[in-house]
């Protein structure tokens, strides 16, 4: 087989850290799902002592401004290319997939002045202060004929797009190669996943390359982009890992993971319990008891240090991007996410106690089935606790088995039921409440919700996975823009976190999973719910590898049980009835059924074939559309400074300007509150923009101003504006936005309930601002609006009109 053409084993032309890709070979068909170029590359052996490996990618296309300046551009696919400079200007490169990688260009005779860039969208990249270069464009480092760019020590960054920029000509020159030199680390791929929708199986593969693409040589590395924080979270590592066990089997690497981390805390408390439940989820999938052992001291610590704290509403310190879970660090200690916490730790603690029952601790068990048990009644005893809680607790609450009846209800008719707000902002955090809609059966709100979340980073562009995302941002942004920075700073496109669906994925919709350590004894049950009639796959064991195909349209099922195994297949219901099942060839009587399947258990090893005569039609399912329940009327480019003319009517609020005139809050209004941000006076800079402050008798025209964003600082690239009601009232309130400096910014709108922070109106982008714009908007709730940096030094809100004239 041969490798995918845009990547090749050769192309170096100067010394490299790393030695090229070998030790092994292609050995299978191309999964055309994959964004990995070596998917289908397999490694003789594997090991997490192995260090990087390297390799060349190519440009799979271009674009330059001032092409006239550029010859040759067609050859530009070509790995060896013959492009002739002959002017200023600038070459985009797109390498197709983002690759963990540094950017070079060969040239034998270059002259003037050229930068070289790279980025994960389709503009030049700036990140947080923090790392050694910010700004990823620089002057390149030149060995002999070869122009390297070199951002830090490590040379690696997280690369889609590059640009090579000629800022200065002094006489025509070529370039002869350009390329990306990509690590990593070797991995195989051990298991599989395939169903009738395409998409899915686009988000399984493109999970498991973020978690390759961000190995680094003796860890789960946190992100790709340099942003200053490449090391490995202990609760970012859990979905990570999640996913890594199904798909890589890479099971020496998770184990030295999980030391790095036991003695690499990051003082988050629901992340302590994370690592916890990466040391369960190792244990279920290798049993390897003395691997556990080793870790014990370090887990029973966690368990104890959570019992201690419970119910002491302890500093959190972060539990997710969501603005319902205190927008990252903002605001982490409140109840919603006091909530999680201690539906975490009961959650922990009860898992735990099997595998200590497992590893003969039968006391250290019944200790912690304690703790759970009495926490538990704990929470029974002070009445309707559920009636405090959000989306992101009952969650929580229901995968620490709390999920009695008006639980269940409150989160199937509410909140699974609003696809808008059933996606939190993390993918991080959904894989939890993905957890909780498989355990109250609702798979096809948990499928759509799949499809929103992961399956919009696909629409987008993406080739991984991201740290943050809101399924809006597919629709208002073109193909790789520049994405909204926000609470979690400036957005990694390259984020393992984000990869914990892949788990959910193989042990939900496959349905294979471990009922004993190791998979000694194990379940097959597929779920596909009402979108999906086929499904197959992959799961690598210890004892080899599980291999399941259900397809509901011929009734023809097939599950290969590895040698040393015992298991229990589940003949998939899906709503209709049975009238016979043939087990290899002959009529089967069943052990047990339910409602959801036809139960064969006590199947020892070999391959066994259902063939099931069904009746009846399946039921398709249709997702709820998306409703918010905030109007947004549009947006106004032409009233311009002029707001007097349209908008104010019931009073209004100018950013930054120095005195009382500038605040008239309408008597429904009764605050407005900043964070984040700082206020910032202008000259005035432009007649336009004056007449902004001019428009009303008693407003001069001194000064202009604006609430804005501070530059490059860590998670600072955001500001929120707080409108509280004095009573209930129907408003609208204009947002004025303008690029005071004119120098092109963009920034993203979210507007969110005021008291829930659930999401109540569309993300809306505001670009080319120079002459100012409204964003207008009406609800009948306090509201909090929060505006993200895109592009630019900074953004900024001029004012805010409460109104219409």
């Amino acid at each position: 087989m041969k490798q995918m053409s845009r990547v090749r084993l050769d192309g170096f032309s100067i010394n490299e850290p790393y030695s090229c890709v070998s030790g092994g070979r292609y050995t299978r068909k191309i999964p055309p799902y994959s964004p990995d170029p070596f998917v289908n590359y397999r490694w003789d052996k594997v090991s997490h002592n192995d260090g990087f490996q390297i390799f060349t990618a190519y440009p799979i296309s271009y674009s330059a401004n001032h092409a006239e300046h550029f010859s040759g551009l067609d050859t530009i696919t070509a790995g060896k290319v013959n492009i002739k400079v002959s002017g200023t200007g600038s070459i985009l490169l797109d390498f197709g997939v983002e690759y963990a990688a540094w950017l070079e260009i060969d040239s034998p005779d270059l002259s003037g002045h050229i930068t070289l860039g790279i980025s994960e969208y389709n503009k030049p990249a700036f990140v947080n202060s923090g790392p050694k270069s910010p700004a990823k464009t620089a002057e390149p480092v030149r060995y002999g004929d070869t122009y390297r760019l070199e951002l830090n020590d490590e040379l690696y960054e997280g690369v889609r797009f590059g640009f090579i920029n000629i800022t200065g000509f002094d006489k025509p020159f070529h370039i002869t190669q350009i390329r990306l030199v990509c690590q990593l680390k070797p991995a195989n791929y051990n298991g599989s996943f395939s169903c009738d929708n395409e998409l899915l199986n686009k988000i399984w593969y493109t999970a498991a390359y973020v978690l390759r693409v961000n190995f680094k040589k003796d860890y789960f590395a946190a992100i790709l982009m340099d942003r200053g924080d490449r090391h490995s979270w202990t609760g970012d590592a859990y979905t990570a890992q999640a996913a890594a066990l199904p798909c890589f089997a890479n099971y020496d690497f998770v184990l030295e993971n999980l030391h790095y981390t036991a003695v690499h805390p990051n003082g988050i408390e629901s992340f302590e319990l994370y690592w916890v439940q990466s040391l369960i989820d190792y244990y279920e999938y290798t049993g390897d008891k003395n691997g556990v052992r080793e870790l014990l001291p370090h887990a029973l610590n966690r368990l104890d240090h959570a019992y201690e704290i419970y119910g002491t509403n302890p500093p959190l310190g972060f539990f997710g991007w969501d603005e319902r879970l205190g927008a990252g660090f903002e605001a982490p200690g409140i109840l919603e996410n006091q909530y999680s916490y201690s539906f975490l730790a009961i959650e922990v603690w009860k898992a735990f106690a099997v595998v200590l029952e497992d590893l003969g601790e039968k006391m250290a068990a019944e200790q912690y089935r304690g703790y759970a048990a009495q926490k538990i009644a704990g929470l029974k005893s002070t009445g309707a606790w559920h009636k405090r809680c959000g989306l992101h607790a009952l969650c929580g609450a229901v995968n620490a088995g709390l999920d009695d009846c008006e639980v269940r209800d409150k989160l199937r008719n509410k909140y699974f039921a609003d696809r808008v707000n059933r996606v939190s902002y993390s993918p991080f955090n959904e894989y939890f409440i993905l957890q909780a809609m498989s355990k109250i059966g609702s798979y096809d709100a948990a499928i759509s919700s799949i499809l929103d979340l992961w399956g919009g980073q696909i629409k987008y562009g993406g080739t991984t996975f991201f740290e943050t995302f809101r399924p809006d941002w597919a629709n208002v942004l073109g193909a790789n823009d520049p994405v909204p920075n926000n609470q979690a700073g400036y957005t990694s496109l390259a984020h393992p976190w984000s990869a914990g669906v892949l788990a959910w994925l193989s042990e939900e919709i496959l349905g294979i999973k471990a009922e004993k350590a190791g998979f000694k004894t194990f379940t097959v049950t597929p779920h596909l719910g009402r979108q999906l009639n086929r499904v197959s796959g992959e799961m690598p064991t210890p004892y080899g590898t599980i291999s399941a195909s259900f397809d509901m349209e011929t009734g023809h099922h097939v599950v290969m049980v590895p040698s040393g195994t015992t298991a229990t297949v589940g003949v998939p219901k899906a709503g209709r009835a049975i009238i016979y099942i043939k087990q290899n060839g002959r009529l089967a009587s069943a052990s047990h059924e339910d409602q959801d399947f036809i139960y064969f258990t006590f199947l020892t090893a070999g391959e066994y074939r259902f063939d099931v005569l069904y009746e009846g039609e399946k039921r398709g399912y249709i997702p709820p559309e998306y409703k918010y329940p905030a109007d947004f009327l549009g947006f106004d480019r032409e009233t311009k400074g002029q707001w007097g003319l349209a908008y104010g009517k019931d009073g209004y609020w100018l950013c930054g300007y120095p005195s009382d005139n500038a605040k008239q809050l309408p008597d429904y209004v009764s605050n407005i509150r900043f964070a984040k941000g700082e206020d910032r006076t202008f000259t005035a800079v432009s007649s336009e923009a004056r007449s902004m402050y001019s428009n009303r008798d008693n407003i001069g025209a001194r000064a202009l101003g604006g609430y804005q964003s501070r530059y490059n600082q860590a998670c600072y690239q955001t500001f929120t504006v707080d409108i509280d009601l004095a009573y209930d009232h129907t408003y609208t309130v204009a947002l004025y936005f303008v690029d005071w400096e004119k120098e092109g910014k963009s920034l993203a709108v979210e507007m969110f309930d005021g008291k829930t922070f659930e999401l109540v109106a569309p993300v809306r982008i505001v670009e080319d601002h120079r002459e100012g714009v409204y964003a207008i908007y009406k609800y009948n709730r306090p509201a909090r609006f929060r505006i993200d940096h895109i592009r630019g030094e900074y953004v900024s809100l001029s004012g805010l009109f409460f109104g219409l004239n």
